[in-house]
């Protein structure tokens, strides 16, 4: 006959003692992630108006101030003065307000007899005409001074794009 085999349960070992209490390195980890969320939500919610902010606001101002110094249009800088350089008569010829009157602010070379320059007449700054037209076609104020050179009839269509967008 067979031996009988007797199988034995096995001992299973009972689980610790659970107190009812929460693990405390859980629960301070979820609250600093919690602050730390808040804290960018926070930080966030700022930049999103301050942004919005800009957005209403410079659009305007940068179509204003671009249209104002746009450049000039060539017929305009075409009617500008324009002169030939004599060393002998560059202090009579020049712009009496300008200590540095035999250089072109713009390209720093001195003027030589027989040049044409080009005189702008509300600051009288004076270039090399090759120079100056180069800048006005892309500006319209004197590169020396940053005067305006437009005139008060392209402000009052900016004037009234300013009424018209806000």
């Amino acid at each position: 006959m067979e031996a009988e085999t007797t199988l034995v349960p096995p001992t299973a070992t009972p689980p610790p003692p659970h107190n009812g209490g929460l693990d405390w390195t859980v629960v301070a980890a979820a609250i600093v992630c919690a602050l730390l969320c808040a804290l960018g939500l926070n930080t966030m919610l700022q930049c999103v108006f301050q942004c919005a902010g800009r957005v209403l606001t410079q659009p305007l101002q940068w179509i204003a101030s671009r249209r104002l110094n746009s450049g000039l249009k060539r017929k305009d800088m075409v009617a500008l003065p324009t002169s030939t350089f004599s060393s002998s008569s560059s202090s009579s010829e020049a712009a009496p307000s300008n200590n540095n009157n035999n250089n072109c602010a713009i390209c720093l070379a001195e003027f030589s007899d027989g040049e044409q320059i080009r005189f702008l007449p509300q600051c009288s700054h004076h270039f090399h005409v090759v120079c100056i037209d180069k800048w006005l076609l892309s500006h319209s104020s004197c590169p020396t001074c940053r005067h305006l050179l437009k005139s008060n009839a392209d402000s009052s269509s900016l004037h009234s794009l300013h009424i018209l967008l806000a």
